[in-house]
């Protein structure tokens, strides 16, 4: 099972996070308690070795703010957690892994995934005013039986005590967390993170 982790702020928490196994590491460069600036985010990916990914997240970013971050960061991957077109991904698809978050609060909100040009989709909860990390779960059994084209990172809500009942009812291909395993807003623990990869890994 492979595990990202969201909303890294400081170094000592990316080397916490690389020493728990994670495998990807989310930088915040849109809004909320973990946003980062472009110079802190370069900094905290020169601390990703290799074989590790790191993720930049965006809102509603144009292409040629998303492409210069990328290229600055040298990262693995986009998340794009806005409106952003079915076109801007497509374009953004030919330069590096595009994921796209959908927020989900009903089956409804889940027949929109399928067929959005993504490399994977990150689901998680719909809350009002928010665009993901607020640590609220929803109704993972909306995924039965659906298949929804592209792999999907199951996100909202996770933590170390409820992941691997996440993962046992859904069979996502990747999970992600934030909230999970923090002690204060963006200050994430060491030791949850253990935990939390523990959990998901064993699984």
């Amino acid at each position: 099972m492979r595990v990202k982790i969201c909303g890294f702020t400081r170094p000592q928490d990316v080397r916490d996070a690389l020493d728990a196994g994670t495998d990807a590491l989310g930088l915040n460069l849109a809004r909320g308690p973990r946003r980062i600036g472009l110079d802190q985010a370069v900094a905290l990916s020169a601390l990703i070795p290799p074989l590790v990914q790191s993720v930049l997240l965006f809102v509603d970013a144009d292409e040629e703010s998303i492409l210069a971050a990328a290229a600055a960061t040298r990262c693995g991957a986009v998340q794009l957690h806005g409106d952003e077109s079915p076109e801007l991904a497509s374009r953004l698809r030919r330069r590096l892994p595009v994921i796209k978050a959908f927020r989900i609060g009903s089956a409804a909100d889940l027949d929109r995934v399928r067929g959005y040009p993504a490399d994977a989709y990150l689901l998680d909860a719909a809350v009002a005013g928010a665009h993901g990390g607020t640590g609220t779960a929803w109704d993972h059994g909306l995924l039965a039986g659906r298949d929804l084209g592209a792999p999907v990172i199951l996100a909202g809500g996770l933590r170390p005590g409820n992941v691997a009942a996440a993962i046992a009812a859904v069979r996502p291909w990747a999970v992600d967390t934030a909230s999970g395993v923090e002690s204060a807003p963006a200050i994430k623990d060491a030791e949850l993170m253990r935990s939390f990869v523990r959990a998901a890994r064993q699984a």
